[in-house]
């Protein structure tokens, strides 16, 4: 039987997505049911995950208790890299939002194939730029836009309007408890405007929120529709 790096080998070429999406020397492909923990708070960093299908939600617990979703990560996407950096325990907790498939690469694994293989290296850069620009956004968004702003955009994130490829807006199953806490308003606030958007034809909500193309012109032409609540 060939095993993952003889494959590899026979490519010719290494192949990022062969890479993350199988099992090898410091990698384990893992099924995740719904709401099954992935990692905790405090526990020891010594792995990066790769979601090869499935949502994760990433939460911060205060020393007071309050929980706060801090990120929503899906299909495509890394979490839990920061062991990288050197951090030793992990600073929060993530749990599968739904069934997942993600596979987990110990630290040491990711160096090599980092230090090793130039286009994994070029892909996960390239992912980290992304990522980075992405949280700039978020801040930008947190210190200048209203809330009802933050939700419309926050929607259009998760229903993946923009990306690449032209695939039909994805639906989303968030509580409206856990959009207000990714943009940090109260329940009834999004209540609000979750129904105010749906009168106004921006999306259907009928347990999974589906998101029209009208919420992105909205948003992009800042009409009246969306404005200043606070």
């Amino acid at each position: 039987m060939i095993d993952t790096q003889q494959r590899e080998s026979l490519k010719g070429t290494f192949d990022p997505a062969f890479f993350l999406g199988s099992e090898g020397a410091g990698k384990h492909v893992e099924k995740y049911h719904k709401n099954q923990r992935i990692f905790g708070q405090g526990e020891a960093a010594d792995s990066v995950f790769y979601i090869q299908k499935g949502k994760v939600k990433i939460t911060v617990l205060s020393e007071h208790g309050k929980e706060a979703v801090v990120g929503i990560f899906a299909e495509g996407q890394f979490f839990g890299e920061a062991c990288l950096g050197g951090a030793k325990l992990r600073t929060s907790t993530s749990h599968a939002m739904e069934e997942c498939l993600i596979t987990s690469i110990s630290k040491t694994a990711m160096f090599a194939a980092l230090g090793k293989e130039p286009l994994f290296s070029a892909f996960f850069t390239a992912y980290l730029l992304s990522r980075n620009s992405r949280i700039e956004d978020d801040l930008i968004d947190q210190l200048f836009n209203s809330s009802e702003r933050r939700l419309a955009r926050l929607l259009l994130l998760l229903a993946k309007f923009g990306e690449e490829g032209g695939r039909a807006p994805s639906p989303i199953t968030l509580s409206q408890e856990t959009l207000a806490e990714m943009i940090g308003t109260t329940r009834s606030r999004v209540s609000f405007f979750m129904n105010k958007f749906r009168k106004r034809g921006f999306i259907d909500y009928n347990g999974k929120i589906e998101v029209h193309s009208s919420l992105l012109d909205a948003v992009l032409r800042d009409k009246p529709q969306i404005h200043e609540d606070e």
